[in-house]
């Protein structure tokens, strides 16, 4: 899968088994493939483009997805080790309200040059039946991770699972990575390793305040964030400040942490202590981390974050729970989690 931040396509080799309902995963390989310049730009610019070269970019970057994953497949010996390829490709178009969103990479294309059958294009049944097609992770919370009260994601843009009475609620919460990546490019860096930059800013109150006036937090869930619509709620604030970068990421970092506790109060666990997983690459930005931390002490949430490559890969392994339950016709999307009028069993298979 490649997410909203573009810092590469993850691609991992998971064994999924379930008992009596039980399921569990072994991580058995995985890998971040940067994407070269060209391809980011490619990526970037789709949704400005020609419906003509938007699909050719769309066989393309199937093709291009399939060379990846045969190196991959070759570099770890697994040629007779792989049952299909789960593959969320990347969302270049998110519209919900109009029964529509687009994950680029051909389907067809990918089971063409892997030689392996292919299920892609998971979002779309939810879609059609009026949901928001996101997040479509929260299956993976219920089944592989469902110890904790809340999953926070932190990628390009933030999103949450929650346990509500009995039943699993999610939603985006606000641009993240996507927006500290911007800012620490203004540097010359790729990041802002660790949050080192944001820890030595500043609190801009006023612009904080503003970042949490945006219209899509007063919207109640299921919701979903486009990256354009992302970059429109928080980019011009930011973007078009004068003020330092290192004040500008510190206050990025307080509106994230200050958005992630107004979900916990939205939805309160009822308990003692209550815990929250953070998974995705913010859950490297040790300050980001800790300002989440102390906004949830009120609420009673002690912070987990797990080993390295369950922060890196959840998203992938969960792609490929959510394969497995379309291979064995099981559920793979909630209604509960994106509104729709039914729960669903996404996604296209092409078979080779």
């Amino acid at each position: 899968m490649s997410g909203s931040s573009l810092d590469g396509l993850d691609i991992a080799h998971v064994e999924l088994e379930e008992v009596r309902g039980e399921w569990g995963y072994n991580l058995l390989h995985a890998a971040c493939i940067p994407y070269p310049a060209e391809w980011m730009e490619r990526l970037q610019k789709a949704p400005q483009m020609s419906v003509p070269d938007f699909l050719r970019l769309h066989t393309a970057y199937g093709r291009y997805m399939g060379q990846l994953v045969n190196n991959f497949i070759d570099e770890h010996g697994l040629r007779h080790q792989v049952h299909f390829i789960a593959s969320h490709g990347h969302t270049a178009f998110h519209e919900p309200a109009n029964h529509t969103s687009f994950q680029l990479g051909d389907g067809a294309s990918l089971a063409a040059v892997t030689g392996f059958p292919v299920i892609n294009d998971l979002r779309a049944l939810d879609i059609a039946y009026s949901g928001q097609g996101a997040p479509i992770v929260p299956i993976g919370d219920k089944l592989l991770f469902g110890d904790n009260d809340y999953m926070l994601n932190i990628g390009g843009i933030a999103n949450i699972t929650v346990r509500h009475n009995g039943t699993m609620l999610a939603f985006d919460i606000c641009p993240a990575n996507q927006v500290l990546n911007t800012l620490a490019e203004r540097t010359g860096k790729t990041m802002d390793e660790g949050g080192a930059m944001a820890a030595n800013g500043s609190l801009l109150n006023d612009i904080l305040s503003e970042l949490n006036d945006g219209n899509y937090y007063k919207l109640p869930a299921p919701k979903s964030l486009s990256n354009e619509a992302a970059r429109e709620l928080v980019f011009p604030k930011l973007l078009q400040s004068a003020h330092s970068n290192e004040d500008l990421l510190h206050t990025a970092v307080a509106h994230i942490a200050s958005q992630v506790a107004e979900a916990v109060k939205h939805y309160p666990h009822g308990r003692e202590k209550a815990t929250m997983l953070i998974t995705g690459g913010g859950a490297f930005n040790n300050h980001m981390v800790n300002v989440i931390e102390q906004a949830l002490t009120p609420y009673n949430v002690d912070v987990f974050v797990p080993r390295p490559d369950v922060i890196k890969y959840k998203e992938a392994i969960v792609m490929a729970l959510i394969g497995t339950l379309r291979w064995r016709e099981d559920v793979n999307v909630l209604s509960s989690v994106t509104g729709a009028v039914k729960d669903s069993c996404g996604g296209a298979l092409w078979v080779v």
